[in-house]
């Protein structure tokens, strides 16, 4: 069972780098038309420096190029098994484009049990940084976790 310890902990940053076609196809994917997202002129005249990545292209970009995707289970000893999404936050601070590299720090920032410990929440909290320094996102994902009942 995930306890307060587990509050501070860091897992292994990742790097990774808007590509146009890995972003056209998530765009594909979702059905998502905007031509400032597909097309740089259309970006351009939007105010960008080139596609801009819509909201939550981070989390997905993040798990793609993640060396261990899930880190934060086996770190925790957590069985994905027993794992609910519960929720998801996007702070961008600056765009994030085509082009841009981006390194991901996650760790943990909260640990609380609801359900007389039927049920742990976790707080994952991420920020986002761009290949100049740049903090351009903070992402927040809550994971509940479905705990063992006692025998």
């Amino acid at each position: 069972m995930v306890d307060q310890t587990a509050v501070g902990r860091e897992f292994t940053s990742v790097t990774a780098r808007v590509e146009p076609g890995r972003l056209r196809f998530f765009l594909d994917t979702l059905g998502e038309a905007n031509p400032v997202y597909r097309d740089e002129t259309a970006a351009r005249a939007a105010g960008f420096s080139a596609a801009p990545v819509p909201p939550t292209y981070l989390f997905c970009l993040e798990m793609m190029d993640a060396t261990v995707p899930f880190e934060f289970l086996t770190a925790l000893d957590i069985d994905l098994g027993r794992v609910l999404h519960g929720e998801q936050r996007f702070d961008y601070r600056a765009p994030v484009v085509v082009g841009d590299v981006l390194t991901f720090k996650p760790r943990v920032t909260g640990v609380t049990d609801k359900k007389g410990g039927a049920m742990t929440l976790i707080v994952i909290e991420t920020e986002v940084t761009n290949h100049a320094g740049v903090h351009v996102a903070d992402l927040s994902r809550t994971v509940v976790v479905r705990n063992a009942r006692p025998s």
